[in-house]
């Protein structure tokens, strides 16, 4: 019997702990191909995101009725549709968005990440840790890819949210940062090699916010056994 984890567990998990980018490592080539700006890494993870959640939960919805020997397919085509569903509003809404994007958003289906939740998550519990599973993991992949895209654009062009209203429309406009005057732009962090480095750099962050966290948890009992210990 298959027992649901608490939300928080599930948020831990999707956002930081089992994060897909940063942890399972699945997903890499759009993260890495489009996160030039943050605004096309915000583009592709909400894309991402509104995928998940609708796949987790049109699994979760029919688990009972699927049989084991076509569950597979089934997601698939699940996922599938909610692509195709995606790719066509932000055709309808966010053209030129959709343009930059390009084939990377109907890519999606070939997401593991999106896959493996339905097939070992949503398929197993109900519909709203199903829903908060999918907010979790398609949170995480969307921070890291604006995350990734916003430092690869200020060392690339020394801006931030340059494109924003392709997202937002001409009020986006407003939300262009430029923090480097004169900035004449550091070629690698646009170039593919550059998004590897960033992508790195992002890992042996949490490596290191990760092993700290471990010896202080570590030597938290310790030092409570001290001072109890203590006249």
């Amino acid at each position: 019997m298959n027992t649901t984890p608490s939300y928080r567990t599930i948020a831990g998990d999707g956002l930081w702990s089992n994060n897909l980018g940063l942890v399972q490592l699945l997903g890499l080539c759009p993260l890495l191909a489009v996160s030039g700006t943050a605004i096309n890494g915000l583009g592709l993870g909400l894309a991402t995101l509104l995928v998940l959640l609708g796949a987790n939960l049109c699994v979760s919805l029919i688990r009972h009725w699927i049989r084991p020997e076509i569950r597979i397919p089934v997601f698939v085509l699940i996922i599938a549709s909610f692509v195709t569903a995606v790719e066509l509003l932000m055709s309808a809404y966010f053209h030129q968005l959709f343009l930059i994007l390009g084939i990377f958003i109907p890519l999606i289906v070939t997401n593991c990440g999106i896959l493996g939740r339905a097939e070992a998550f949503a398929s197993k519990q109900p519909p709203l840790p199903a829903a908060a599973d999918a907010l979790a993991v398609g949170g995480g992949f969307l921070l890291v890819l604006v995350v990734l895209g916003g430092l690869r654009e200020l060392l690339a062009q020394g801006t931030l949210f340059s494109q924003a209203h392709l997202m937002f429309g001409d009020w986006g406009r407003g939300l262009s940062v430029t923090l480097l005057e004169d900035y004449r732009g550091y070629l690698l962090a646009a170039l593919p090699p550059g998004a590897f480095i960033g992508l790195g750099l992002l890992l042996a962050l949490k490596n290191l916010i990760d092993q700290r966290r471990a010896a202080v948890a570590k030597a938290a009992p310790a030092l409570t056994t001290q001072q109890a210990n203590t006249p």
